[in-house]
């Protein structure tokens, strides 16, 4: 039979057994409610980026250099470039050139060169540059009796533009001039006869 101690010890083994287990649950419950940990922030921040552009952008938005002063008067005085023009005729009535194209402001060098045998008074051949709305016919007319003037008519002189001298077989000429407005022009030699095959169009873009 159980002894009033029998059940006093199971009694309190009991208790022991509840507190034990009560304890567990009151650790388990404390465990649970507690916040998870936070994540620790890493260490090295992402760099936020920068408003520095890169070096080409920075070039480019550099305000062009300024030409120097003395360059741009020099430019503009100059003009352009200088075209250099060589028309060969031989003992025939025919430019080896029908059409000259320049730019406006530029220089233009024009050089006749005779490359036939027969005298200029045979044989002459010249080149002249006519204003814009001079009449080629009339002019040429004008200029047969001018001979002592290279076949430039003196009534006429102010419609001239630029012209070289008569040459013959083995002779040259040289002259040098500014191009004039742009438009088309007609050249020619006033040589008696030798207008109607030798003309050609001179054109200032």
């Amino acid at each position: 039979m159980e002894t009033k101690n029998d059940k006093m010890d199971r009694r309190s083994s009991l208790k022991v057994m509840a507190v034990s287990a009560g304890g567990l649950w009151l650790a388990a419950c404390e465990q649970g409610s507690k916040p998870a940990a936070k994540a620790e922030k890493p260490k090295e921040m992402a760099k936020k980026p920068t408003d520095e552009k890169p070096a080409a952008d920075k070039a480019a938005s550099k305000p062009a250099s300024k030409p120097e002063d003395g360059a741009a008067d020099e430019a503009a005085a100059g003009g352009g470039e200088t075209v250099k023009v060589a028309l060969e005729v031989g003992d025939g009535l025919a430019y080896n050139i029908k059409k000259i194209e320049v730019a406006a402001g530029s220089t233009v060098e024009v050089t006749i060169n005779h490359t036939g045998k027969m005298a200029a008074s045979a044989m002459g051949h010249n080149f002249v540059l006519l204003k814009q709305g001079t009449d080629m016919g009339a002019f040429a007319s004008a200029a047969i009796s001018a001979q002592a003037t290279n076949y430039i008519p003196d009534g006429m002189k102010d419609q001239v533009i630029a012209n070289t001298k008569v040459v013959g077989g083995g002779e040259s000429d040289t002259i040098s001039f500014s191009a004039p407005e742009k438009g088309e022009y007609t050249y020619l030699c006033s040589f008696p006869g030798h207008y109607l095959q030798m003309n050609g169009k001179f054109i200032v873009n």
